[in-house]
């Protein structure tokens, strides 16, 4: 039986992601920063039927120590890690570079760059031991270059994800590792991360950025579906799995005055 790992999955994306993968019968390790938050998802995780188990660890992955700890425990229940996700990450407020102060500087490079990069380190060492293994770091605005207003600091981690994810994989590759690292592009949910930043911050929207998110958005639900199966059914190093492209985005546009969509009720 397969085992996954999923960082900042006691809601949104990695929540929804850890659903499909029960109903698909793998072990699921959940983590995030909030026990009481695992608790709550963990109990409705429970509800699914399947033959995996479903185990929850506190970890913050900005700290390398928290995700040796999380592989650790993670090994001590089920002896191998088969697929790791570095899902964990925080929204930015909307400012300028200069606007923002230290803190929100380091938590938004902490959590969305460090964490992935310290996930990518525990999660490959561990796998070349069993010379097999998956690992996946998720996209997001910057991943292409692209910029707005307000997602400076976000966009710039996603930037570097990217570059670390690609660099990991040819790494794996020359060094014959045996796993395999890939990109995930979810494109644009609309969840808590969306609508605040660092956590907690509620963010202001406009009606602009609504319309398009209205547009372009999907729910996790959806998109984790999509995300789940491309993972269990790849095999193949340095892959992009890419929910929202180019000609889905094109035809969303094209047909928005027929299909209203309302996710800010």
């Amino acid at each position: 039986m397969k085992t996954v790992v999923i960082t900042g999955s006691a809601r949104g994306l990695g929540f929804n992601m850890a659903k499909f993968f029960r109903k698909n019968g793998y072990n699921v390790v959940i983590s995030d920063l909030k026990e009481e938050n695992l608790q709550s998802a963990k109990q409705e995780l429970d509800e699914i039927k399947s033959k995996g188990k479903i185990e929850y660890k506190v970890c913050d992955v900005s700290k390398l120590k928290d995700n040796k700890e999380l592989m650790d425990f993670t090994l001590s229940k089920f002896n191998t890690v088969d697929i790791w996700i570095n899902n964990a990450g925080v929204n930015q407020p909307q400012k300028a570079i200069w606007e923002l102060d230290e803190n929100e500087i380091n938590t938004i490079i902490d959590v969305d760059l460090k964490g992935a990069i310290y996930g990518s380190k525990v999660a490959m060492e561990a796998m070349i031991k069993n010379h097999k293994g998956a690992i996946y770091n998720i996209e997001g605005y910057g991943s292409n270059d692209a910029h707005m207003l307000g997602l400076n600091m976000y966009g710039t981690s996603k930037r570097a994800v990217t570059y670390l994810t690609e660099s990991l994989a040819q790494e794996a590759d020359k060094k014959n590792t045996g796993v395999i690292v890939g990109k995930l592009s979810p494109g644009i949910m609309i969840t808590e991360f969306t609508t605040h930043s660092l956590r907690d911050n509620k963010i202001e929207l406009s009606g602009k950025t609504k319309k398009v998110y209205n547009i372009l958005g999907d729910t996790p639900e959806t998109v984790a579906e999509f995300l789940v199966k491309k993972i269990m059914n790849n095999t193949k190093n340095n892959v992009k799995i890419n929910w929202l492209t180019n000609g889905k985005a094109f035809v969303r546009f094209l047909t928005a005055p027929f299909n209203k969509r309302d996710f800010f009720k």
